[in-house]
């Protein structure tokens, strides 16, 4: 019987170490060695190396100087993504909509983008569509002192295409917009 049960032991102790450790070890490695941007979390770093941010996480920029992300059902936490779970015929949907809308001063003339007010799924994400980077322009231009064409420029050389030029909608990293603005300065 001991016999039996200290062979189980050592069974154990070796899944654990091979599908614990082993196999754990070998996907992490050959992570780091091929993907390892991504398998660090896409991180960017200042100058002296301190992490300021993913492109792949949102942050919450509120300031006039800065591009604006999508709203966010939690708040830009990283640790805990997730939508409002709130049905698109919900009062309260509405009514966080139209404060969103008045708050960027949107009219039928300059009616905001979709994605300026509708909070993604995750809540979580760092891009945002190029009309409504360019609908940010002027508000940023005047917080800045700096001309509108300056900043259109900027946007334009960061464009994206996820699913190539032709099969997808245009979107800019907020993150990475922000930090060449900083640059400016």
């Amino acid at each position: 019987m001991m016999h039996h049960i200290s062979g189980a032991i050592r069974l154990a102790a070796f899944s654990i170490l091979v599908c614990c450790v082993v196999y754990t070890g070998f996907i992490w490695g050959t992570a780091q060695l091929f993907t390892s941007d991504t398998a660090n979390g896409h991180l960017i770093r200042d100058n002296a190396g301190t992490v300021i941010g993913s492109r792949r996480i949102a942050q919450k920029f509120t300031l006039d100087r800065y591009f604006h992300c999508r709203p966010s059902a939690v708040d830009y936490n990283g640790t805990g993504s997730g939508g409002s779970n709130l049905s698109s015929a919900s009062p309260e949907i509405r009514k966080r909509a139209e404060k969103r809308i008045a708050e960027y001063g949107a009219t039928d003339n300059s009616p905001l983008p979709a994605d300026m007010v509708t909070a993604s799924g995750s809540g979580l994400d760092p891009d945002i569509s190029l009309a409504a980077a360019l609908y940010q322009i002027p508000r940023i231009a005047k917080a800045r002192s700096i001309p509108p064409d300056v900043i259109g420029k900027i946007v334009a050389a960061s464009v994206s295409y996820p699913g190539g030029f032709l099969m997808s909608e245009p979107f800019v990293n907020v993150l990475e917009l922000n930090l060449k603005l900083d640059k400016l300065n």
